[in-house]
């Protein structure tokens, strides 16, 4: 039997003087295994050791510092991801998993999950909702987390050395995600919580992370795991909302975070949902006063909270199509039923160390404030404002969501004629900060919001 702990006992002794040859290290172990199994000892315990692996075999000290954004533009869920999942469903309902009897129990839990979402009905994982749902929501869920964890990697908030929780970590597509985002020369410590059959295909699919994503799945609820910390990501994935008690355990599990860890909440985009997300923030932050939303909804002003409806999401490139997906949807007939490629989604980003990710302090000499936007019904005036949605427009003006952080009501910029002077606002990404000058405020009664008039005459420039 292999002296596990006496080739862990070396490792750590040498790591400090030059790099871990297993070459080395197995002559100093009673029985001399295999360099082989030095090795693969050594990938298994990279995390515990703080070490990652060259192109030479041999190991070294991971270096200190954060990760930097890499620019993410996901193009489609991995192939190696994609094979592993189909092996697990041919492995639990035959090779043609996709036609006959199964195929037809797959796609009826899919539209039964589709139906109990939009009834806001919970639903009872058991092993065939598990795979229904990964059929579905690996793709999307695996994309929007690496947009987040970018935003947070371009501040140099992600160390090399990486801990997350992800509560309610469900079928694995935020953590596949994780671990496609964080580069090789850096180490993931991560911990899922997950009381669900969910657990069986999210431990399906962790096999094919790479050495250095050391994973462990804690197979309860999020009220009944007890977070050692200290995370540098607690990530609640699509699952914050559907909480009993959502605010409550968000608020306890904030404990967890490391001084200047980041709370990452993740929710669909539809309105019911995201609505939903921010009625917890709002919720969270009257109940914690050492907490800051870091993003996408900053508060510009200060002693300033918004209340209007809060419906902000982000939407990204759609996905390439993976095979399983349209291997389940063409033999029903192809016509994209159970095809999901889009990526649409809300988030919070919270923090108790105070930093925002647009750090700026309007003056109100300068600039209206939303909250006091009805004295100026008609004027033409100057403001900031984030830019919180893409163009909602089905036809017509381009039309985007804006806020400040102290509207009571939904503000939208409208886009009505566009120049060199405002193509900031249609070509601004998600969260930016931009300034308004001479923008046409008017009160639009069918939407109950105001509208901002970006017109020939309207400035629009990106602060940050």
């Amino acid at each position: 039997m292999t002296d596990v702990e006496a080739i862990l006992e070396n490792a750590r002794y040498l790591r400090e003087v030059r790099p871990l040859d297993p070459e080395e290290i197995h002559e100093y172990v009673a029985g001399q295994p295999h360099p082989a199994v030095v090795r693969q000892t050594i990938r298994e315990h990279a995390v515990e050791l703080g070490v990652r692996e060259l192109e030479d075999g041999t190991f070294v000290p991971v270096d200190d510092g954060t990760l930097s954004s890499a620019g993410t533009d996901v193009e489609r869920f991995p192939e190696a991801y994609a094979a592993r999942f189909e092996d697990r469903l041919a492995d639990r309902y035959g090779p043609d998993w996709h036609r006959g009897d199964s195929g037809d129990r797959l796609r009826a839990r899919i539209d039964r999950l589709k139906e109990a979402y939009f009834a806001d009905e919970a639903v009872e994982y058991d092993a065939l909702t598990a795979d229904a749902y990964a059929l579905y929501h690996l793709p999307d869920y695996y994309a929007a987390v690496q947009y987040v964890l970018d935003d947070l990697a371009g501040d140099g908030l992600l160390p090399r050395r990486l801990r997350v929780l992800d509560v309610g970590a469900g079928v694995g597509g935020p953590a596949l995600g994780l671990d496609d985002f964080v580069p090789a020369e850096s180490l993931v410590e991560y911990a899922a919580v997950e009381p669900s059959a969910a657990a069986d295909v999210l431990e399906w699919l962790l096999a094919e992370t790479r050495p250095g994503f050391d994973a462990t799945v804690h197979r309860e609820t999020a009220g009944a795991h007890d977070p050692d910390g200290p995370y540098d990501v607690v990530l609640f994935g699509n699952v914050l909302c559907e909480l009993d008690e959502p605010v409550a355990v968000a608020d306890r599990y904030l404990d967890a975070l490391a001084d200047a860890g980041t709370l990452c909440v993740l929710s669909p985009a539809e309105e019911r949902t995201a609505t939903r997300l921010r009625e917890v923030e709002r919720a969270l932050l009257a109940r914690r006063d050492d907490l800051t939303v870091y993003a996408p909804t900053v508060r510009l002003w200060p002693d300033h909270e918004p209340e209007d409806r809060g419906w902000t999401f982000r939407r990204e490139p759609a996905l390439a199509v993976p095979a399983f997906q349209r291997r389940l949807d063409r033999a029903a007939g192809g016509d994209g039923t159970y095809v999901n490629v889009d990526v649409q989604f809300a988030y919070l980003l919270a923090r108790t160390d105070d930093r925002r990710a647009v750090e700026y302090d309007p003056d109100p000499a300068e600039v209206a404030r939303m909250a006091e936007i009805e004295a100026h019904v008609t004027d033409r005036i100057d403001l900031v404002a984030l830019k919180l949605s893409p163009d909602l427009a089905a036809e017509g003006n381009p039309l985007f969501k804006v806020s400040d952080g102290s509207e009571a009501v939904d503000h939208y910029a409208v886009l009505t004629r566009e120049s060199t002077l405002n193509e900031a606002l249609p070509r601004a990404p998600y969260g930016a900060l931009l300034r308004f000058e001479n923008v046409l405020v008017l009160w639009n009664d069918d939407e109950e919001a105001y509208n901002l008039v970006v017109d020939g005459e309207t400035v629009v420039d990106r602060l940050a």
